[in-house]
């Protein structure tokens, strides 16, 4: 049984939403995915609300979903890779859940964005590249204070995902 929930860190393209499905099915419990959520809830996808009100707007409704969930059951959760920006967002989450930063370069990011439909906002305005590696300076401290970290290049997809099961199911107290 989950104690609490696990939060799926890191750039677009490191696997957040595949790996945490793959995960909280093994785990048998809900999964939220913070752009599908909250394009349900406003009609609008993250491209039209990145457009109509801004990504300060934005990181305001993925922390108000954050407050939302924190006091929710245990759930696995695929938060936008600027979730870690959010002043405070992290800081709300503990203890009561368990970050892992689901680590990628940028190089491997934007190789793997290129088979992905989803529209990122944020890698449409000037050159991808040059984009996820700005990004990536601009959050990796931000990555870096997670509770764990898993190498999403260096292991297979099954491997990534068993990795993150068998950090869920570290009880906290554990890793003091």
């Amino acid at each position: 049984m989950l104690r609490r929930s696990v939060i799926l860190v890191g750039l677009p393209g490191a696997g957040k939403s595949s790996v945490g499905q793959a995960a909280a099915a093994e785990l048998g419990v809900p999964f939220v995915d913070f752009d599908r959520e909250l394009e349900s809830r406003s009609g609008r996808t993250v491209a039209q609300l990145f457009a109509e009100y801004g990504q300060s707007t934005f990181r305001k409704m993925e922390y108000d979903l954050t407050t939302e969930l924190v006091g929710a059951s245990p759930a696995v959760w695929a938060p936008g890779g600027g979730w870690v920006t959010a002043p405070g967002a992290m800081a709300l989450v503990r203890p009561h859940a368990c970050i892992i930063h689901l680590v990628v370069s940028p190089t491997q990011a934007l190789a793997r964005l290129r088979y992905d439909a989803t529209i990122r906002p944020l890698l449409t305005v000037g050159d991808p590249a040059r984009v996820l590696h700005r990004l990536w300076q601009e959050r990796c401290d931000a990555y870096d204070s997670a509770d764990h970290a898993v190498d999403t290049e260096r292991l297979d997809f099954q491997r990534v995902v068993d990795r993150v099961l068998e950090l869920a199911r570290i009880e906290p107290h554990a890793m003091e």
